[in-house]
């Protein structure tokens, strides 16, 4: 299987290469430092499989894999991160990744993973699937839009006019988020989101 790894960290990237290039089924076509880089070397190798860090300069791992899907990329993606935060999980699902995995797990688990994906199936760090079944964001898509917007500054009726709607429905979705939030006021609703990694 062909795979391309995208990690800022110029060491941790080169190990992970070395040790996978010693499986006799892995061959490693490209290595990029950040997801703006990542994301050429996809358009331009015919890989299999991609292995991006979610914190990379330019663009996010998340951010690439957000993009490949919007163009229909068929490459595969696994996201290998320290963070085991319920937004990034969540957003990584959405975004239709097969592999989710945290970077302390052995080269030999990612090995296994990627020719588990390879093969159609996926790869999800039980440690992590666990620790998020009780951090699930309640915010809906348009409470997390208004969020999104407040956390920019704007204000109540600027927000009106950008989500073409009137400045009641938009109080009414403030009240809703610092309910569901258990936030004292807005400042505070767009910090515990943030700490949630659901405000990205």
């Amino acid at each position: 299987m062909k795979i391309i790894i995208a990690e800022d960290q110029g060491m941790l990237r080169g190990a992970i290469s070395r040790l996978l290039a010693l499986e006799s089924d892995i061959e490693i076509v490209g290595e990029a430092g950040n997801g703006e880089q990542a994301l050429e070397l996809i358009r331009k190798q015919e890989a299999d499989i991609v292995i991006l860090d979610i914190e990379m300069p330019i663009l996010s791992g998340l951010e690439v894999a957000e993009k490949m899907k919007d163009d229909g990329i068929e490459c595969r993606v696994v996201i290998v991160t320290t963070f085991a935060r319920a937004g990034y999980y969540q957003r990584a699902v959405r975004a239709g990744v097969r592999g989710y995995l945290l970077k302390d797990a052995p080269v030999a688990d990612l090995a296994e993973a990627l020719r588990r994906i390879y093969a159609g199936g996926r790869a999800f760090s039980p440690h992590l699937t666990f620790s998020m079944l009780g951090e699930i964001n309640p915010l809906t898509e348009r409470e997390s839009e208004v969020l999104t917007h407040l956390k920019q500054g704007y204000s109540v009726a600027e927000i009106s006019k950008l989500l073409f709607l009137s400045p009641a429905t938009i109080r009414n979705y403030i009240s809703e988020i610092l309910q569901k939030l258990e936030a004292r006021n807005r400042i505070d609703a767009v910090a515990i989101a943030e700490s949630k990694g659901w405000l990205i």
